[in-house]
């Protein structure tokens, strides 16, 4: 085993002992890819969030959630390398992190950033076999979808209720849509935005998109929204395919593909 540095995709250096033998993942997308790649030996940590798979859930020791991870157990577990991300864990925890074992970030906006994220995580980890395989696959699905011409045109991605939240454009979720021809109508807003159901129907929003997390929405939403926007299209969908940028993407694309073609 050699000491390797590797750039994260924060811009910082990171030393680490290769190839990495204890891990500790605090992204669920991420770990599952770590066990696409192949590493079932090496993850030795993951969050309370990282419900796929399903076996490493139930088996793996978790170390708490992705904002609220317990810092005491990730010690415990001496890892040779921590997979983080900027987005989804806190900017205190992960510079806590850093300064005590070898920690990777990521930041991903879009499918091509999830891509190269799988291609660095596969150098990261002796994998990049696996990794630039996986990212074919991915690639070719992207390129099968965008073939699909037959799909509307204005979207709204709701996250939340009470108050309402939508994907905004510098989002993944926001890159997703329009890798399936179609129009996200807050896409000049920022992150996660607040609006209302009236915002939408100013928008002329042909589609309304109910995702499954973080807020769980149901059928009885689907009626409560159609009571300002009768003329909308309104579907509840798989937040995972939508958001999750490792080798769910590989999912995703056959799943983006049958959406599009559901009757209105």
């Amino acid at each position: 085993m050699a000491i390797r540095e590797f750039a994260d995709m924060m811009g910082n250096k990171v030393e680490v002992n290769y190839p990495p033998k204890r891990i500790v993942s605090l992204v669920p997308s991420q770990t599952e890819l770590l066990y696409d790649l192949g590493l079932d030996e090496e993850v030795v940590g993951i969050t309370k969030f990282c419900v796929h798979p399903e076996e490493w859930f139930r088996n793996k020791k978790r170390v708490g959630g992705t904002k609220t991870v317990h810092i005491d157990i990730v010690k415990a577990l001496q890892p040779d390398l921590i997979i983080a991300n900027k987005e989804e864990n806190t900017k205190e925890q992960i510079e806590e992190l850093s300064s005590l074992f070898p920690t990777w970030v990521s930041n991903i906006q879009n499918v091509e950033e999830g891509l190269e994220m799988i291609s660095k995580v596969g150098e990261l980890t002796a994998r990049a076999q696996q990794a630039t395989t996986l990212i074919n696959e991915i690639g070719q699905g992207f390129n099968d979808l965008h073939k699909n011409k037959n799909m509307p045109e204005r979207v709204a991605y709701l996250i939340w209720r009470k108050p309402w939240m939508c994907a905004g454009g510098d989002t993944f979720i926001s890159d997703m849509i329009s890798k399936m021809g179609w129009i996200n109508v807050m896409a000049d807003k920022d992150r996660y935005p607040e609006i209302t159901i009236e915002e939408l129907k100013e928008q002329h929003t042909d589609i309304v998109l109910l995702s499954s997390e973080p807020y769980p929405f149901k059928d009885i939403h689907i009626e409560e929204i159609k009571l300002i926007l009768p003329e909308a299209r309104i579907k509840l969908v798989d937040g995972e395919l939508f958001s999750w940028y490792g080798s769910r993407m590989k999912k995703a694309t056959e799943y983006l593909t049958f959406l599009a073609g559901l009757p209105n």
